[in-house]
């Protein structure tokens, strides 16, 4: 009985630990995905293994709010989407001056949020 009860009590203190570093990895990464996919993140959190769950932390996300301010002073240059990873566009955008500068304003409005597509692809390309 005292083995059990030791046993049950040593299994809880691990799920807590468990949960404070998913509580911890969607605290600080909040900012860096849409919040309709934090619930689908913290639910493939709680699935992981310890070294899966450290290659999502060391991961390259982007920062929103520093690609919006890239676009603001490099978008005419295309430098917003060839950090996303989007060469193609990035190029077109370059050889366009950014769409004649139109593309360019476009993006300023939903860069923030084909950042926050970005990472979450990253996620769970490496989620899995």
């Amino acid at each position: 009985m005292v083995f059990r009860l030791n046993s049950l009590f040593i299994n809880f203190k691990i799920n807590l630990m468990e949960q404070s570093k998913i509580d911890l990895f969607v605290s600080t990464m909040n900012e860096k995905f849409a919040s309709t996919n934090m619930m689908a993140i913290r639910s493939q959190l709680e699935k992981l293994d310890d070294s899966r769950f450290a290659l999502l932390q060391t991961l390259n996300y982007k920062n929103p709010t520093t690609i919006l301010i890239i676009s603001i002073f490099l978008g005419y240059l295309g430098i917003d989407r060839f950090m996303l990873g989007q060469t193609g566009l990035g190029i077109l955008k370059l050889l366009t001056c950014g769409g004649a500068g139109i593309w360019t304003i476009i993006d300023w409005f939903i860069i923030t949020g084909k950042t926050k597509e970005h990472n979450y692809q990253l996620f769970m390309q490496h989620a899995f």
